[in-house]
C-alpha cells in the first residue's frame, strides 16, 4: 500500500526538526558544582546521559508523529473492491413475425420468441446453454423487460426479483392485434432509456432484439433513438434475429435493411451487433454480452483509503506523556 497525505504541506515542518534538536542539545540543562565526583551517586552520570538523549529522542519522535498526523497520513489500497451490479433493459420484439417457427433449437424448429425466452432465462438465471456455453447469470443486476411491436410497453420494471421477471417473460406471446402488426424499434429504444433513467447504478445498457426493420411511419427513427442513447452513454447490444433463409426477395431486402439498422444502432452507441439465426448464434450473443459487461465492471478503478492520522496522533501523545512521566521521576533534574 502506498502512503498518501491529505495535507502534504505539513511535512515541511519536518525540516525544522534538526534545528530544534541542535537547540535542545546546546541549551543549559542545569547543574550542581561538586568539588569531587565521588560525592555524586554512582549512576548519576549514566542517568544524566539517558535523560539527555532519551529526552531528545522522545521530543523529536513526538513532534514528528504530530506532524505526520497533521499531514493526514493514510494508505491507498488499489485492490479491487466488490462492485455493484449494472442496470440492463432487455428490449424484446413481440411483433407477429416473432411467432414464425423458423428458429432452430436442438435440431428442432420452434418460434423465434420461444427461442428468445429460453436464452433469456439462461442469461438472467445462469446455466449451460447450447454447445456447452456456460452463463453465470446476473444475480446482482437490475433488469427490466420492455416488449414492443407497434407500441412499446414496460412488461417488468427494473428489478432484482428475477424469478418474477422470468415468469413475466414466459407469459409473453406475439401480438396479433390489428394495431400491433408492425415493428417500431425507435420508440422501443426511447422507452428503454426512460426505464433506465430511474436506475441508481452508474453502468446502464440496452439489449435490443428484433427480427425486422422499422416499418411504422411518423414515429421516432432508430437513428434518432440511438443518438439519445449515445448522449446518455448507454450502449446498445443489438441482436438480429431475422431469418437465416428468407422466403422471397422482399423478405431478404427487409432482413438486409434490418441488419443495416442494427449495425448502425450498435456503432453509434459503442455497443455490439450480433447475428442470431439459431440457438447457437443467440447463445453466443448472450454469452458475449455477459462477458463484455463483466469485464467492463472489473475495469473500473477503485481505491480504499486506510486513515492513519489518528494513530500517529495517539503515538505522539504517548511520547509526550512518557516524556513528562520520565522527567518527573527517574529523569528528574535538580534544580
Amino acid at each position: 500500500m502506498i502512503p498518501h497525505f491529505t495535507n502534504p504541506w505539513a511535512l515541511l515542518l519536518l525540516a525544522i526538526m534538526p534545528a530544534l534538536a541542535w537547540r535542545y542539545l546546546r541549551c543549559s540543562h542545569g547543574a550542581w558544582r561538586f568539588s569531587d565526583r565521588r560525592l555524586l551517586p554512582v549512576h548519576a552520570g549514566q542517568r544524566a546521559r539517558w535523560a539527555l538523549w532519551g529526552g531528545l529522542l522522545l521530543r523529536v519522535g513526538a513532534l514528528s508523529l504530530t506532524i505526520l498526523a497533521l499531514a493526514g497520513t493514510r494508505w491507498i489500497d488499489h485492490s479491487r473492491l466488490p462492485t455493484e451490479g449494472i442496470s440492463i433493459a432487455m428490449i424484446v420484439d413481440v411483433s407477429v413475425s416473432m411467432g414464425t417457427d423458423d428458429f432452430v433449437w436442438e435440431d428442432t424448429k420452434t418460434t423465434r420468441l420461444l427461442g428468445v425466452k429460453k436464452l433469456f432465462r439462461l442469461f438472467v438465471a445462469g446455466g449451460r446453454g447450447p454447445d456447452g456455453v456456460e452463463l453465470k447469470g446476473r444475480p446482482h443486476d437490475l433488469i427490466a423487460l420492455v416488449t414492443f411491436a407497434t407500441h412499446p410497453e414496460t412488461a417488468c420494471p427494473l428489478t432484482l426479483e428475477h424469478a418474477a421477471l422470468l415468469q413475466i417473460m414466459e407469459s409473453q406471446e406475439p401480438r396479433v392485434g390489428a394495431n400491433e402488426g408492425t415493428t417500431n424499434p425507435g420508440d422501443a429504444i426511447a422507452w428503454g432509456l426512460h426505464v433506465l433513467s430511474q436506475a441508481p447504478t452508474k453502468r446502464k445498457v440496452l439489449v435490443f432484439l428484433t427480427d425486422g426493420e422499422s416499418n411504422v411511419p411518423d414515429k421516432l427513427k432508430p437513428r434518432q433513438a440511438a443518438q439519445l442513447a449515445a448522449n446518455l452513454s448507454v450502449p446498445i447490444y443489438a441482436i438480429d434475429a431475422s431469418p437465416a433463409q428468407p422466403k422471397d426477395k422482399d423478405e431478404a431486402a427487409e432482413a438486409e435493411r434490418a441488419r443495416d439498422m442494427m449495425q448502425t444502432l450498435a456503432r453509434m452507441t459503442e455497443g455490439t451487433y450480433f447475428r442470431a439465426q439459431d440457438e447457437r448464434g443467440l447463445s453466443q450473443a448472450y454469452e458475449r454480452i455477459d462477458r463484455l459487461e463483466r469485464e467492463r465492471i472489473l475495469s473500473f478503478q477503485y481505491r480504499r483509503y486506510y486513515e492513519g492520522f489518528h494513530w500517529f496522533a495517539l503515538a505522539g501523545l504517548a511520547c509526550w506523556l512518557g516524556l513528562v512521566a520520565l522527567e518527573a521521576t527517574i529523569w528528574r533534574k535538580v534544580p
